[in-house]
C-alpha cells in the first residue's frame, strides 16, 4: 500500500511501509551505535539481559550492573510511550517522534560531557518509546528494533505461500518483513561505519 492509500484512510501513517522502513534502519543504526561505544544494546533488550546474567553468575557484579542500566532505561520509555498514548490518543505516534528527536539531540549534546549516562541512558529510552510506539506494519504486528519476528514473519509467509491456499497478499507481507530485517541491517552497517570513522 502506498502513502496514497493512507490518505485513503486504508492504512494508518504510522503504519505505512516508508515510516516502518525508516525506522527500522534507525533501530539497527543506534544498535550497533551503542554496542560499539558502550559495549550495550540500545534495543536488544534480550541481549543486555543475557549478558547480566552471564557476568552476574560469574560474580562479576560490576561488570553485570553495566546492563543493568539500559534496561531500566527502556523500562522508563516504554512507559512514557504508555503515558503518549494515553495523553494524544492518535497524535501520539507523531508526538513520540518529536519527543525522539528532540531526546537524540539532548543526548548528542550531552554525550561529551556525560558519555555513558547520555548514551546508555537515553539512547536505550529512545529505543523503548520507537518500540512501544510502532508496532505495525500495514496492520500487521512488526518490530523496528530487532529483526527476530519479522524474520519469523518471512519464514511462515513464504511456508503459508509454498504450502498452498495462503491468502491474497501473503507474498507480498513476507516482501515487507524480509525488507524490514534488510533495512534493519543497513541501519547496523551504517551504524557501524559511522561508529567506527568517526574523528
Amino acid at each position: 500500500m502506498s502513502t496514497l492509500d493512507v490518505a485513503a484512510g486504508a492504512v494508518r501513517r504510522d503504519e505505512t511501509v516508508e515510516i516502518v522502513m525508516l525506522l527500522a534502519f534507525a533501530g539497527g543504526y543506534i544498535d550497533a551505535y551503542t554496542w560499539i561505544i558502550h559495549g550495550v544494546m540500545a534495543n536488544a533488550q534480550t541481549a543486555n539481559v543475557i549478558l547480566l546474567w552471564v557476568y552476574a553468575m560469574a560474580g562479576n557484579w560490576a561488570q553485570a550492573l553495566h546492563f543493568a542500566a539500559p534496561i531500566m532505561a527502556f523500562t522508563v520509555g516504554i512507559v512514557i510511550a504508555a503515558w503518549l498514548r494515553r495523553i494524544a490518543g492518535n497524535r501520539a505516534g507523531a508526538l513520540s517522534i518529536l519527543i525522539e528527536i528532540l531526546f537524540l539531540i539532548t543526548i548528542g549534546i550531552l554525550h561529551n560531557r556525560l558519555p555513558d549516562l547520555a548514551g546508555t541512558l537515553g539512547i536505550s529510552m529512545v529505543a523503548a518509546i520507537q518500540a512501544a510506539m510502532f508496532v505495525k506494519v500495514e496492520g500487521n504486528v512488526c518490530s523496528t528494533v530487532m529483526i527476530t519476528g519479522n524474520m519469523r514473519q518471512v519464514v511462515e509467509n513464504i511456508f503459508a505461500v509454498v504450502y498452498g491456499g495462503a491468502p491474497l497478499g501473503t507474498l507480498r507481507k513476507s516482501a515487507i518483513f524480509f525488507a524490514l530485517c534488510a533495512v534493519f541491517g543497513c541501519g547496523a552497517a551504517a551504524g557501524a561505519f559511522a561508529t567506527e570513522t568517526r574523528p
